[in-house]
């Protein structure tokens, strides 16, 4: 693991180096896998977050240890997206998927870090 915060968004080399997967092959997934969505930046930069580093994690080990196909790391993906929504209290949030919605949550995180410095020093 890299030393930076679980939640810190990460770079296509960073997540390449720490899944073992070369970037192309993340490039390739993004097509594949349409619940993968890194932000991107200008010039394509991609910048991924720790939910995508989890399904990352999942289609590595689906297509590499499980010896899934594509299509069948697909349809695994989708049925365990499907029940988790079943199971999934109605008060759960969604994930923040616009920009500004990240950015946000970005900033409640820094302001509860800030809080709790506060308390330390």
């Amino acid at each position: 693991m890299s030393g930076k915060a679980e939640w810190a968004y990460r770079t296509i080399s960073e997540v390449s180096e720490e899944l073992d997967v070369p970037a192309h092959v993340l490039r390739f997934w993004e097509t594949k896998f349409t619940q993968l969505k890194p932000m991107k930046r200008s010039g394509g930069r991609r910048y991924y977050n720790a939910n995508d580093l989890e399904l990352l994690t999942r289609i590595r080990d689906l297509l590499y240890r499980d010896g899934f196909t594509i299509k069948g790391a697909q349809k695994a993906l989708k049925e365990k997206k499907q029940a988790a929504a079943e199971e999934a209290p109605a008060t759960s949030q969604p994930p923040a998927t616009s920009q500004q919605e990240q950015l946000a949550l970005v900033l409640e995180k820094l302001a509860a870090l800030d809080k709790k410095l506060a308390t330390l020093g």
